[in-house]
């Protein structure tokens, strides 16, 4: 196969029109060119130019190949400029993973920021409502940085960006509404907003009842936690929530869990060492996991 620098020395001859010349603008040996030029027609099997005494004629086959090599050269250039504007985290694309509740609650603002910042560099986002399921979809590569709770088990590089609280969400008139908190055992007897079995929360949620030996009575199930909070809102049960999906506003009482409930918000990716995704993450890291007041109702 032809190489680049047998490419650019046929160029070179084109434009110098004689071995010496094209050998001294390439800093190079005449039998070094003619080395790199008798491999390209090694390859082609035909020659490219006539040497000539007052220098070289290039053949149809030579102006041809010339003309491909030109646009070859030129695609190599691209291809290392653009590889140098990524690898310095100036252009290319950072796929990111989030559980759905975190993006109104903690990427909107990171996302305008680099929107502004460097906008070159395009930004992919897809939402999931399991972290297992988003594990899986880094580990074939589709996607470089997955951001969320942590999952059941990964053998990826995990960065702990803080802790998220879990909390109640119940009606305006709802019982709860007169309580500071609400412990486990008092869930028993409502009504439960829970969740489809492909959301990780339900699976987060079973566990913890079962923890605290506490039965839930499912009224309903949806694939949402800002869903069920507004369900448990709107007086169709009680549900437990990460506080993330409490952006927006809708009549409901927020409460927390007594004890206090926190589950860890991590960062996850294969590729540490890119500068796109540690970029990504240290602004992660820097700004931290926004404050929500559970005390007050969401409607104020």
């Amino acid at each position: 196969m032809v190489t680049l620098r047998a490419l650019e020395c046929l160029v070179a001859l084109s434009d110098e029109g004689t071995m010496t010349r094209a050998a001294a603008v390439l800093h190079m040996s005449q039998p070094a060119l003619s080395h790199q030029i008798a491999s390209v027609e090694k390859e082609l099997g035909t020659p490219v130019a006539e040497r000539m005494k007052r220098g070289v004629v290039f053949t149809a086959a030579g102006r041809a190949t010339v003309e491909e090599a030109r646009k070859a050269l030129a695609a190599a250039d691209r291809a290392v400029r653009v590889g140098k504007k990524v690898g310095d985290g100036l252009g290319g694309k950072l796929r990111i993973a989030c559980a759905e509740t975190m993006t109104p609650w903690l990427l909107i603002p990171i996302l305008r920021q680099w929107h502004r910042r460097w906008p070159d560099v395009e930004l992919d986002l897809q939402e999931f409502t399991s972290s297992d399921r988003m594990v899986e979809h880094l580990m074939e590569n589709g996607t470089d940085l997955v951001v969320g709770p942590e999952p059941t088990s990964t053998t990826a590089h995990v960065q702990v960006l803080g802790q998220e609280e879990v909390v109640i969400v119940a009606s305006a008139d709802h019982r709860f509404a007169a309580c500071e908190s609400v412990t486990v055992p008092e869930l028993a007897t409502e009504a439960f907003v829970h969740y489809h079995t492909d959301n990780g929360m339900a699976i987060w949620v079973d566990q913890f009842a079962a923890a605290h030996r506490t039965p839930l009575r499912v009224a309903l199930r949806t694939f949402s936690p800002r869903t069920a909070a507004q369900m448990a809102g709107a007086g169709l049960g009680v549900t437990i929530v990460p506080v993330s999906a409490l952006v927006g506003r809708f009549p409901a009482e927020v409460r927390r869990i007594e004890p206090r409930v926190h589950r860890d918000i991590v960062a996850l990716t294969m590729t540490p060492s890119d500068v796109l995704v540690h970029r990504f993450i240290t602004h992660l890291k820097r700004r931290g996991l926004p404050n929500v007041d559970t005390s007050a109702r969401l409607d104020r």
